[in-house]
């Protein structure tokens, strides 16, 4: 009979113990902001030579010389980004394939990500990913966006995330629309087409759930005022970045000596009102330490690049990684 009562009385501490952390838990989760980022890592590759992929100058015995040395490098510099900017919830893009993300997420140990990734059929083999941290940040769903150019030509998927927070599904879009390589007039037109895919998906989720609250963070390749961003600023969505246009020596990217705002966090409506999850006010931020930026020389105030064409500078990126902290009302 003691033992009945003894194991009883067990059993009703460990189920006592058992909801109050789950209580605590969700409290906290209810309370603390979720932090999400994004960055673009600049050229993430491993070192095989993949046929299907223009990668040959990443891979051993290509033009850039890269060693195991190297790349071990690579990671660890992408690493202390990841551990300065510390975020629940990270976007990135220019990573080559699931692989250098694991031997990233082995190099961060301050956390434990879980990731996500999909082949995208870019002819460089470049793809975007989402890095969260399970504590925070409950996974639901994702799949990859097929983005087929005018011309078509292959460019990166868009990454579609959803996910819970503190019990309010959250969608985040990783972007990374095509580049200004070959001219920005000639590429304006891609990032049109880009720019009809997010809004069509934006789209689709609004009609079906209008208080839906949705993120899109990303490498746009375009200024927060330049025509195509503004086209989603037209259907409602808003940069957060805006205000921090023409403001001196402020940037994410920069070319010919001048700064861009390309790396943005755009939200919808539903991350402005005052209802489920909102942005904290003033909490949009570009990771911009000196030991990002190159401090003298002719290419001082530029973003300290791991590479600059096949000489090896050993820097970090050539574009800077921003944030942003959202929380439960």
């Amino acid at each position: 009979m003691l033992n009945k009562i003894s194991l009883s009385f067990s059993l009703s501490v460990k189920t006592t113990t058992v909801l109050f952390l789950l209580f605590v838990f969700t409290k906290i989760s209810a309370e603390e902001p979720l932090s999400v980022g994004f960055w673009n890592v600049e050229n993430l590759f491993d070192l095989e030579n993949h046929p299907n992929k223009n990668d040959d100058e990443f891979a051993l015995g290509g033009r850039k010389n890269v060693t195991k040395e190297i790349y071990n490098k690579k990671i660890r510099h992408t690493a202390e980004v990841l551990e300065d900017l510390n975020v629940d919830v990270l976007g990135l893009c220019e990573v080559e394939n699931k692989q250098v993300l694991i031997d990233l997420n082995n190099a961060y140990t301050k956390r434990n990500y879980k990731i996500v990734h999909y082949e995208s059929p870019d002819e460089r083999g470049i793809d975007n990913a989402l890095l969260y941290d399970p504590n925070k940040f409950l996974l639901s769903s994702s799949r990859p966006i097929v983005n087929v150019l005018p011309s078509g030509d292959k460019t990166r998927d868009i990454l579609h995330v959803e996910g819970i927070y503190a019990g309010n599904l959250l969608h985040v879009f990783v972007n990374h629309w095509p580049s200004n390589y070959g001219g920005k007039e000639k590429s304006i037109p891609k990032r049109a087409s880009t720019a009809k895919v997010i809004l069509r998906e934006v789209s689709k989720i609004m009609e079906s759930n209008s208080g839906s609250e949705i993120l899109l963070v990303g490498d746009f390749n375009e200024d927060p005022n330049d025509p195509n961003i503004e086209k989603l600023l037209d259907a409602g969505l808003e940069s957060l970045m805006l205000p921090m246009l023409d403001k001196p020596k402020t940037g994410t990217y920069v070319y010919r000596g001048k700064d861009y705002l390309y790396d943005q966090i755009i939200v919808n409506s539903g991350l402005r009102d005052k209802k489920g999850l909102s942005i904290l006010n003033n909490s949009v931020s570009i990771l911009d330490l000196p030991k990002y930026r190159q401090q003298e020389g002719k290419y001082a105030h530029y973003p300290f690049r791991f590479w600059a064409g096949n000489r090896l500078l050993g820097g970090y990126s050539d574009h800077l990684a921003v944030k942003i902290q959202i929380v439960k009302l």
